[in-house]
């Protein structure tokens, strides 16, 4: 049976994503393995999540390093190579990331965005998405590079905006699809790493 591929997963809240990958990860078929759950807040909900699935939950707080992103990057990087980790997914992770990590990590580090992209990159995206009168919504799975959200498309699943939709009506639609979307296309991904 081929070696799995040892993913990381970055969450700042509570990492509903976190969990869909937790759970798809737990098939005999899976490619991947969680090796590590790893929050910048100390109470990130995913944290305790991660744990009582048998997961390794660490938190590399983002407080003590003040504003020098990259040194609390550098931690986190630190963090990830000693647990022989070889993919990233961000998931709810809320900090706009340093070269440093963008760099280091080229190629092997996806995050799922809540909208069309490249259409609404950024924060609001269902708000944004109803105010422009948009017929459909729906999430993007990409690697990340240096711009925010600006990363090659690797997946995405698409979500009818209804009559007298709100943002959070709409977000739990578009919700269900990330947790379908995001395992399904890491699965991929990492199967293509050969």
């Amino acid at each position: 049976m081929p070696q799995k591929t040892k993913v990381a997963v970055l969450i700042s809240g509570r990492g509903s994503n976190m969990e869909a990958l937790v759970r798809a990860a737990q098939a005999a078929d899976c490619p991947f393995e969680i090796a590590v759950v790893l929050a910048n807040k100390p109470d990130a909900g995913g944290l305790a999540t991660a744990s009582a699935a048998g997961i390794e939950a660490l938190c590399v707080d983002q407080k003590p390093f003040g504003k020098d992103r990259e040194a609390h990057e550098r931690a986190i990087d630190a963090a990830l190579r000693e647990r022989g980790v070889q993919v990233i997914a961000l998931a709810g992770y809320m900090r706009i990331l340093t070269p440093f990590l963008v760099d280091a990590w080229e190629g092997r580090m996806l995050n799922i965005h809540p909208s069309l992209l490249p259409k609404y990159p950024g924060l609001d995206t269902h708000a944004r998405a109803l105010a422009a009168g948009e017929a459909e919504a729906g999430c993007t799975v990409h690697l990340v590079t240096a711009g925010v959200d600006e990363g090659p498309i690797l997946g995405q699943a698409r979500v009818g905006i209804l009559p007298g939709d709100d943002e959070h009506a709409l977000s739990l639609r578009v919700l269900a699809q990330e947790h379908r979307l995001y395992p399904e296309t890491l699965a991929t991904f990492c199967r293509s790493l050969g």
